[in-house]
């Protein structure tokens, strides 16, 4: 993982409001653009630069598509930036 990705993801306040709405679990991509203002395709692609950077993925069930966090990566991130501060 790098965490020039995974900080250039969290910039975007749409972004990191998919990633507060992924908090209360899974959703599937209707459920995420529903609390939007903007298109489909504009949450597809916000969905795409989340995966990417692998803070979410992807889970399909029949014909629907589930995105959760994925906290193995924010945990990482929160490690490094403890090691950053000096409180380790």
């Amino acid at each position: 993982m790098g965490f020039g990705e995974t900080f250039k993801a969290l910039a975007d306040p749409a972004r990191r409001k998919i990633l507060e709405l992924l908090k209360s679990g899974k959703l599937s991509a209707g459920e995420i653009a529903g609390h939007f203002d903007m298109t489909q395709a504009t949450v597809s692609y916000h969905l795409k630069i989340l995966k990417k950077a692998d803070l979410i993925r992807e889970e399909r069930e029949k014909n629907f598509i589930f995105y959760e966090l994925n906290l193995t990566v924010l945990e990482e991130i929160m490690v490094w930036l403890t090691e950053l501060k000096g409180d380790v």
